[in-house]
């Protein structure tokens, strides 16, 4: 089977060294795999995703010398497919709205300093939970605000236990999503949470292999168990490593003087920033 990978950034700033890292890390896979590097624009995030950042992406990558198929898969534009895999897993019993705010959630946790953290923070509580369908339904119809969080142990129990799936860098590795406790997986006004809709979308895009940083293979566990209720294929993964700036703090959005268009106004070539993060010694 030929390879697929994707490189998905969001339009909400500029590209940095360490996206460019990213992008050239999946597109040398594909590469190597006879397979297809593709572009997606994670962009449910519409008060903060800006065209002139949608533009900006696609100049960067080209300049780093990449292509894709067209048309690019943008999240927007698939929000009803994010509401039937909500029906889907809420016609099972396994999704319950959770009305408590973010302050709400951090009074409860001050109030308990030794409640749980998983990779996210602080675990939510699942007081939500416990509401009756009545109570829940007239909340919902009241107007209130709510997010759609997943009922873990529900969801382990309907087929979430023993799953596993395989890392490049590390093999196979069991599948334990509880240290994520009840996700979120959509809000009143938005249809999907990151974790659904790359999960959709991976499996919609035909994705073999899923190539990213190492900061987000605790995600993988939630990913692995959406499949799994889903119904989605598993692709392959390899969480690589994440790049580090001269601070010794990984790069982001903010780090204006590691963006792409700032290294490349600078007379930088492709070439350099290749050599630069790693890639031409094949790490």
């Amino acid at each position: 089977m030929a390879v697929v990978t994707r490189f998905a950034p969001s339009p909400t700033g500029l590209l940095h060294l360490g996206h460019a890292y990213a992008a050239w890390f999946a597109a040398d896979a594909a590469r190597a795999g006879d397979g297809r590097f593709l572009l997606r624009l994670e962009d449910i995030d519409r008060s903060r995703c800006r065209p002139e950042f949608e533009a900006e992406i696609f100049e960067d990558l080209r300049w780093l010398g990449l292509t894709w198929p067209e048309p690019v898969r943008r999240q927007s534009a698939h929000f009803d497919d994010y509401r039937r895999a909500l029906t889907l897993l809420e016609g099972r019993g396994l999704l319950y709205p959770c009305f408590c705010t973010r302050a709400d959630i951090r009074r409860e946790i001050e109030r308990s300093p030794t409640a749980p953290h998983g990779p996210d923070g602080p675990l939510y509580s699942g007081r939500c939970r416990a509401l009756s369908q009545s109570e829940r339904s007239a909340r919902m119809a009241g107007g209130e605000s709510y997010a759609l969080r997943l009922d873990l142990e529900q969801a382990l129990s309907a087929g979430g236990n023993n799953l596993t799936f395989h890392d490049r860098a590390r093999g196979a590795i069991r599948c334990d999503p509880r240290p994520f406790g009840d996700v979120v997986l959509a809000r009143k006004d938005t249809p999907a949470s990151y974790h659904l809709a790359v999960t959709f979308d991976d499996d919609a895009q035909g994705v073999t292999l899923v190539t990213r940083g190492e900061d987000l293979l605790p995600s993988t566990h939630v990913h692995r168990l959406l499949q799994a209720l889903l119904g989605l294929a598993t692709p392959e993964y390899h969480h690589h490593r994440l790049l580090i700036g001269p601070d010794g703090k990984r790069f982001a959005k903010r780090d204006q003087a590691a963006t792409l268009q700032s290294l490349r106004n600078q007379g930088h070539s492709p070439e350099e920033l290749r050599a630069m993060v790693g890639l031409d010694r094949g790490t």
